[in-house]
């Protein structure tokens, strides 16, 4: 057996040799309280980790270091100080979306009774965070992905969640009939270009490309879901999107091309622009 500090030093060593300099300590320790169950590890000199527990913490670093998502190593991950259930098949929540539950959260926090649809709701952790902040009476989640299904699922389940689930793709005319009339559309659609796949970050291709490549310039979905779902908005509701690095005027100009109303993006915690969002003044059906 080994102790707990020695394995550390280990796991750190090996992260370091493969290039993750910047947060490899961050990610021995999550592997740590993983592994051992316990929220906070001490790597007093005298604590010893078990054979058992020593081969899968050196597994799970391994399979790290070759560039392999930390978040489906862990099986879940942190969103807007929830956790969520996520693995291959599913985008893996990062911290920017969060900007896009901030902003909703902001506008509709004195609301009531509030009808939310969630478009490619992946993990659902953008409308079960929601649900967690604003007076939702209703809430869907709309997601083709099989798998991806699966843990939007299981995390509505987790989180007692009142989230009703539609399988199928949110281009689908047919499907979207079946959607109720909503107070607020959230869309955290694949944009990213044919550019950006060519060059992604090893981990990320690890992510299902459907929930990431957004055609030739990215914006094949946003010109499809504003056409087809105003039309599922209440007089007044409103419209939000997450978008890519400097996507922000070509989406506000195509929701204003279609009628959309007080158009304006918020940035991230970075500076970067990261949400637009819109409300449209009636129901057009």
């Amino acid at each position: 057996m080994v102790t707990r500090k020695e394995l550390y030093d280990k796991c750190v060593r090996i992260l370091s040799e493969k290039g993750f300099s910047e947060n490899c300590g961050n990610e021995v320790s999550w592997v740590f309280q993983d592994v051992l169950g316990e929220k906070n590890i001490c790597l007093s000199s005298g604590g010893v980790i078990s054979r058992e527990q020593e081969e899968k913490i050196v597994s799970v670093i391994e399979r790290r270091s070759e560039g392999y998502p930390l978040q489906y190593l862990l099986g879940e991950w942190e969103f807007y100080g929830m956790r969520f259930k996520v693995g291959e098949g599913v985008l893996i929540p990062r911290q920017d979306t969060e900007t896009l539950v901030d902003v909703v959260v902001n506008k509709y926090k004195n609301s009531d009774s509030l009808t939310l649809v969630d478009l490619c709701s992946g993990s659902g952790c953008i409308a079960l965070a929601l649900e967690k902040q604003l007076d939702c009476e209703r809430i869907c989640c709309v997601e083709k992905s099989e798998k991806a299904v699966g843990y939007l699922r299981e995390n509505i389940a987790v989180h007692g969640s009142i989230a009703e689930v539609f399988v199928g793709d949110v281009l689908d005319d047919g499907l979207r009939e079946k959607i109720p009339q909503a107070d607020v559309i959230v869309c955290n659609p694949p944009y990213l270009t044919r550019e950006d796949m060519e060059h992604l970050q090893r981990e990320v291709t690890f992510e299902p490309e459907t929930a990431l490549y957004g055609g030739d310039d990215g914006l094949d979905f946003y010109r499809e879901i504003v056409r087809r779902w105003k039309g599922r908005l209440k007089a007044g509701g409103g419209l939000a999107f997450e978008i890519g690095m400097g996507q922000e005027d070509e989406v506000m100009r195509l929701m204003i091309q279609h009628g959309f109303l007080n158009v304006r993006c918020r940035k991230d915690l970075c500076g970067i622009n990261r949400c637009v969002i819109g409300e449209y003044p009636g129901n057009t059906m």
